[in-house]
């Protein structure tokens, strides 16, 4: 049985519906994350399991309770915002502090419990500074330490590390999931970064207009996308015109060039224009050396030296790819201009619409 279940929620503000019939089970100890553009009802859907907003319809339980007619402090559930939401007339200790306090909890147990948490943030040295004296990361770090004091069931994380800057971003995105690891917390994770997502999920919930388009493991959810909109929003994708010349043998031509791509085109007849999806990492740069793989005629439109990557977008016709190459400093990259040979597996083409 799922630990958290998210039955049939709907939500509404007015005639306007923002959380469609969402349904969703983690399990105890996972960690998901809700990935979507700004609008898409991630955080709506996270207000209500956290109690500050109330569904119109639909039921949230955890542990097998029932918790929609419960208060937020009824939940025992932690919450991280995106601003921060320090005491700033309170130092680091007793930003932590305050949750125990507010429970009543012995004075030993607060003090135990404040060096443990501040251990496991790594700011134990930084107990008596106020919020003013820390970085964002910092900031972020006690808020964290003060949500997993009262030792929660649940760990809600709402757009956490979107005003750090990158580099701590990525270094806090793994301490967060290294210390939800290691307490074996059951974790909501907001973003609308699809980076974050795939680094450190076990699961990802992609939305859209309020809906779930899309629920798995981020191989799947990068690999095997379900709708145009996960996989035009997960990942770089390059997208290809191509028309349809035998249905039922999978057998389209892109750029005049008949490609088998491996898979029955449903819905569609023989002249209908399709749209297919390639991710950069399945085109390459020559001639194909397997026989699954198409070789397509193309013209380098630009070149970008990164250091270890390459990133080169050429056209093939009326079609346009981007993909990147590893450097190789004994073959120099092609030239803005020159002709060239592109392939293209066909089991790496995920036909769109169908």
């Amino acid at each position: 049985m799922s630990f958290l279940t998210i039955s049939h929620l709907k939500k509404s503000f007015g005639a306007t519906t923002v959380v469609h019939d969402f349904n969703l089970n983690i399990e105890k100890g996972e960690f998901v994350s809700f990935l979507g553009p700004s609008g898409c009802g991630k955080t709506t859907v996270l207000r209500m399991v956290a109690g500050f907003e109330t569904p119109t319809s639909g039921k949230i339980s955890i542990g097998g309770q029932d918790v929609v007619n419960l208060k937020p402090n009824q939940r025992n559930i932690g919450m991280v915002f995106q601003a921060y939401a320090l005491f700033p007339n309170m130092t680091v200790a007793q930003n932590v502090a305050f949750g125990l306090k507010v429970a009543k909890k012995p004075q030993a147990e607060i003090n135990a419990t404040v060096h443990e948490m501040l251990s496991l943030i790594k700011l134990d040295h930084l107990a008596d500074r106020y919020p003013y004296q820390l970085s964002g990361g910092q900031q972020q770090r006690v808020a964290l330490a003060r949500a997993l004091a009262t030792k929660p069931q649940v760990l809600l994380l709402d757009e956490p590390l979107s005003a750090l800057d990158a580099k701590i971003r990525v270094s806090l995105r793994e301490e967060i999931r290294a210390i939800q690891r290691k307490l074996g917390i059951t974790t909501i994770f907001v973003t609308h970064d699809q980076e974050e997502a795939l680094s450190i999920s076990d699961r990802i919930v992609v939305m859209y207009e309020g809906k779930a388009e899309q629920v798995g493991a981020p191989f799947e959810i990068y690999n095997q996308p379900s709708s145009r909109f996960v996989a035009s929003f997960v990942g770089t994708l390059n997208t290809l015109d191509a028309t349809v010349r035998d249905a039922a043998a999978g057998i389209i031509a892109i750029d005049g060039k008949d490609v088998m791509i491996g898979q029955k085109i449903t819905n569609h007849k023989v002249g209908d224009k399709i749209s297919l999806a390639v991710r950069p990492e399945a085109v390459s740069l020559g001639e194909a050396t397997d026989k699954r793989e198409t070789t397509l005629d193309g013209k380098i439109n630009s070149v970008h030296f990164l250091g270890s990557v390459i990133r080169i977008r050429a056209s093939l016709g009326e079609n346009t790819v981007s993909f990147d190459t590893f450097n190789n400093p004994s073959a120099p990259p092609p030239s803005p201009g020159e002709n060239v040979k592109v392939s293209l597996a066909a089991k790496d083409m995920l036909l769109l619409g169908q």
